[in-house]
């Protein structure tokens, strides 16, 4: 925790901040280390609700949690992944953060425990202050700051998605959801049954196979599976001949490029990816397993594949200590679950891997001069920038490919926009979109994700063009974070006389506003 950061200094000073960064998880250590590089004078806090660094990483603790993207690319670009582990498991990657902070001194700019119910920005003083309660002691605590960066992602952390089962209080056995999973839970020799089919359920259930007595995978409907060597011989090789940089440097590029090839692939020809995933999985599964369980009736990459590291999951039902099926759950009995096509799974423990909750912001409360600020009213700037919000970046990584790729592009994007700032000796920016400019669409909708078709209406808009409209495309993106700062929707306001100057470049508007 950041007690002793200011010795001497009082609490109100204590508690104020250039930048102010919410959250201590992948987004929130990768800004923090971005800005002690490109920013070093800057007085930058972190404030974090749990007890430890990490988000995702800390909360999730079920078998075999893990990622879904490999580490090459997943880590940070300042920072190598030097394991040849390519996805590694959530423990590792927890490490990884918290070694990238304390390398950094991003540790000591960290505190933890505070549940952060309101920001608000005040146009004449030019500062944020965010409220929040020590979920400890009780206390309550307020922090300002010039510029303010939301590190939350878009899940709720305290209960994840649960359908509403007919009669789950009626089961005699345990009911979990992997977002709560129970410290020390004992399945050993235990029926149980993984309800769900994607990444969660994929990854719990090969993980769960040795120990319980049987396994089975309980899905609505099929999900595409991706089998991916877990292990690296590419970089143990290289990094006994060359420093780990350039290991990593190398690899990552290599894989970047195969992520994308396979991603565009996968919508250009869409038949023959199809024609490809079922014909590998069918290969691991033998000639005589049923297909239909995993065969979707969407394409690829209508929703994200589920990898599967070296086939664990296939291996699993090829061996018997796991199966599928492929049914609707009519509703629970006091031994188990009963399906619609009238079968009964007899069973011990139910774990629902039903998906996440899209909450925006941690349910953070946003105010700009006392007016609430809903962003599924407001447009993203290069999918960083709130319109109409001063001083504020929301960071939100790729759905189709590895989430720190636009992190990293993000992060450098605001460590510049503070560096103009000082060059301008503004105390504040703003985006400003032209009218017509909104669109119905969010800046998800194109993913057929469970929690983002339920909950995408709460996440902010899609404009109709560049720089308010998010593609999700590397290349593109990369294109658009190369580009100077400057730009004709980009507001720039003066600390003192709280003026400000914008470039029109509309026909017969005047080159510079005051206001």
């Amino acid at each position: 925790m950041e007690t002793n950061q200011y010795c001497g200094e009082n609490k109100e000073m204590v508690n104020q901040y250039d930048v102010l960064i919410i959250g201590a998880g992948v987004s929130g250590i990768g800004m923090a280390c971005q800005l002690a590089a490109q920013c070093p004078g800057k007085r930058i806090g972190i404030l974090e609700r749990r007890k430890s660094i990490g988000g995702t990483w800390d909360l999730f603790r079920y078998p075999g949690v893990r990622s879904d993207s490999d580490m090459l690319t997943y880590g940070f670009s300042f920072r190598p992944w030097t394991s040849t582990t390519v996805f590694a498991d959530g423990p590792s990657i927890k490490s990884y953060l918290t070694e990238t902070a304390r390398e950094r001194g991003i540790d000591k700019k960290i505190r933890f425990s505070l549940r952060i119910s309101r920001c608000e920005w005040t146009n004449s003083e030019q500062r944020w202050t965010v409220t929040a309660v020590d979920e400890d002691s009780g206390e309550a605590h307020q922090f300002t700051s010039n510029f303010l960066i939301a590190a939350t992602g878009y899940y709720n952390h305290d209960q994840g998605y649960l359908p509403s089962f007919p009669n789950v209080e009626r089961f005699k056995g345990q009911c979990i959801h992997p977002q709560q999973w129970p410290e020390g839970l004992d399945y050993k020799g235990k029926r149980v049954v993984v309800v769900g089919s994607g990444a969660t359920a994929v990854t719990i259930v090969p993980a769960m196979a040795p120990d319980a007595a049987h396994v089975t995978m309980l899905q609505r409907s099929p999900s595409y599976l991706f089998s991916f060597p877990g292990y690296d011989g590419s970089s143990a090789a290289l990094n006994r001949v060359l420093p780990n940089r350039w290991t990593y440097a190398l690899l990552r590029r290599r894989n970047i490029w195969l992520q994308r090839f396979i991603y565009k692939g996968c919508r250009r020809f869409p038949r023959l990816a199809r024609k490809l995933l079922l014909g590998a999985t069918r290969r691991r599964l033998g000639p005589d397993f049923d297909m239909s369980h995993f065969s979707p009736d969407y394409q690829p990459w209508d929703e994200r594949l589920c990898v599967v590291p070296d086939g664990d999951l296939l291996k699993a039902l090829r061996d018997g200590k796991a199966s599928v099926v492929t049914d609707h759950i009519e509703t629970f009995t006091e031994r188990g679950i009963a399906l619609k096509s009238g079968r009964e799974i007899e069973v011990d423990i139910v774990v629902t891997a039903t998906g996440l909750q899209l909450q925006t912001l941690g349910g953070i409360e946003l105010k700009i001069d006392g007016k609430v600020t809903r962003l599924n009213e407001r447009m993203t700037y290069k999918g960083v920038l709130l319109e109409d919000t001063p001083n504020f970046a929301y960071l939100i990584g790729y759905t189709n490919a590895s989430w720190t790729l636009k992190l990293d592009m993000a992060t450098d994007y605001v460590c510049r926009l503070l560096k103009e700032m000082d060059r301008r000796r503004v105390g504040s920016v703003t985006p400003r979109a032209a009218s017509g400019e909104l669109q119905d669409d969010g800046i998800l909708d194109s993913v057929r994700a469970g929690y983002i078709q339920r909950g995408g209406g709460a996440l902010p808009r899609q404009g109709r063009d560049v720089p308010w409209r998010v593609f999700h495309n590397y290349e593109w993106d990369r294109a658009m974070f190369r580009k100077p700062i400057e730009d004709p929707a980009l507001e720039w306001m003066r600390p003192a006389a709280l003026t400000f100057i914008r470039k029109d470049k509309t026909p017969g508007a005047s080159k510079q506003r005051v206001a």
